[in-house]
């Protein structure tokens, strides 16, 4: 019997009694309401919080910081997102609309909430607008909140059908003369009886924006998504700890899948890999889907087919990362196939590391760069690594061995509001990618040695006051961590 068949029974009857003891020691209850709560599921929620490690006051606090932010007589409305369907009656697994979720926690689709702002000791008013209890529905979809529940569990005002909404919003509207509301990211919805009356319904059958505006009355809508997206830009001491938690698990994952990766094997079992392993440490998703390109598929920035076989000497790049409780992960990690980098593989990897890692520590609030700066920077940091390589580079030549940007906030969603301006500064708190890449094609303009390589380091870096914070830290990146990954060296600890 092998010592590697022993070591994996060993770690295999690890995992069975961690998982075991935490499965035992959890209560049992019926789920009850239409999302995971602590009197449900107290095994994944603690008792203050609404959803996994936020509060619900958290949740409060950022819809007073909205409705603190807007002038009086001003009304704020969001929509939650529909299930979307494959294909006939097959849905995917549904996700809520970001800024809805921001702003409730509330995780149940064909929602809406309205915030209509007052003098009153709250400073707003709160309706929400759900599907309700439906017995019947229960039957094949499971419960679902009841209005009452909504009231004392997500702190509303007042609960309403769904089907109200449109009538409400005609009476309501009128009323103020600041209107913020945003379409949802979809407003596809599948026709079902019984709803005919829905807001949600009115709209999927048009496509035009108009359509909104029109049951709106007279009024012009601001746009809600820029004054939220100014709130989700700077996370909470909760938020990152969801952020963290989110990058160590793809981070681990990562490394696993180094270790787990040999020729012959298809890019598709590694992509496979990775999302077994960050559905076993507790994510409910991978945050997008995965880019695992082998030799000289990784010159494609977001290739995705993910079905070719890897070759004994080529490098894999692997961008992908988890989304848990609700933040989002973005990790990329370049490695060997085979464990070990050739000479020119090396070569060209270090030149990305040390660019990548003298980005990195200009992560800080107080260097007072932004955007746009960091990427003009990155691009000076690969071109004198790459003359240091023996590249001749003639104008635009950079452009094509690095087509991208450097980086992008990310948050709830993988990029971080479209609101966020690259030509702000820094600030404390944001989240953001750096990720320097090469992807040299094969061209006589550029050294052959080199030839269909493709090279990236993505790390996720909390801004701080005056150093920043690598979250995504358990992914190895230095040359020696790679290969030991790789060969098994690191990366093997019980998820």
């Amino acid at each position: 019997m092998s010592f590697h068949f022993l070591k994996n029974r060993v770690f295999l009857r690890a995992c069975v009694r961690s998982y075991a003891t935490e499965l035992s020691t959890a209560p049992i209850k019926p789920s009850i309401y239409g999302q995971p709560l602590f009197l449900s599921h107290s095994h994944l929620i603690k008792s203050e919080e609404l959803t996994p490690g936020i509060h619900a006051q958290e949740y409060e606090d950022r819809r007073r910081n909205l409705m603190n932010r807007l002038p009086d007589n001003s009304v704020v409305v969001s929509l939650a997102g529909t299930v979307q369907y494959m294909s006939g009656k097959i849905f995917y697994k549904f996700r809520q609309a970001s800024d809805f979720w921001y702003l409730t926690g509330f995780e149940e689709p064909d929602a809406a909430v309205i915030l209509e702002k007052n003098h009153s000791a709250r400073g707003f008013h709160m309706t929400l607008f759900s599907s309700g209890s439906d017995s019947n529905k229960e039957q094949w979809d499971g419960a679902s909140t009841t209005f009452n529940d909504a009231r004392k569990i997500f702190q509303v005002d007042d609960a309403r059908h769904i089907d109200d909404l449109l009538a409400h919003l005609r009476s309501v509207i009128p009323r103020y003369s600041n209107v913020y509301f945003d379409l949802p990211p979809s407003r596809t919805r599948r026709s079902t009886k019984g709803t005919t009356k829905s807001l949600l319904k009115y709209l999927s059958g048009r496509s035009e924006s108009d359509v909104v505006i029109e049951s709106l009355g007279k009024a012009r809508p601001k746009p809600l998504a820029p004054e939220i997206g100014r709130l989700r830009a700077i996370k909470s001491p909760s938020e990152q700890n969801l952020m963290k938690s989110a990058a160590d698990i793809s981070g681990r994952a990562h490394a696993k899948t180094m270790r787990f990766t040999r020729p012959g094997l298809s890019e598709a079992a590694l992509a496979a890999h990775f999302n077994y392993l960050c559905s076993l440490s507790g994510a409910q998703r991978l945050a997008y889907v995965p880019v695992v390109a082998s030799g000289p598929n990784a010159l494609i920035i977001h290739y995705t087919h993910n079905n070719q076989l890897i070759s004994q000497e080529e490098l894999i790049l692997i961008d992908a990362g988890c989304e848990y409780n609700g933040y989002a992960s973005d990790i990329t990690r370049t490695y060997p196939a085979n464990g070990t980098f050739t000479q020119p593989q090396r070569d060209l990897y270090s030149a990305v590391l040390s660019a990548q890692k003298a980005l990195v520590a200009l992560c800080h609030e107080s260097s007072d760069l932004n955007l746009y700066e960091l990427h003009r920077k990155s691009c000076e940091l690969l071109r004198q690594e790459l003359l240091q390589l023996g590249f001749h580079l003639h104008p635009g030549d950079l452009e094509r061995l690095y087509p991208h940007f450097i980086s992008h906030p990310i948050g709830i969603d993988l990029h971080e509001s479209d609101s966020f301006t690259r030509s702000g500064s820094l600030q404390a708190g944001m989240v953001v990618t750096v990720e320097p890449g090469i992807y040299v094609p094969s061209s006589p303009a550029f050294p052959k040695h080199f030839h269909g390589l493709g090279i990236r380091i993505e790390d996720e870096v909390l801004v701080g006051k005056d150093h920043p914070v690598v979250l995504s830290v358990s992914a190895p990146k230095e040359i020696v961590d790679v290969e030991g990954a790789c060969q098994g060296l690191l990366g093997l600890e019980p998820l």
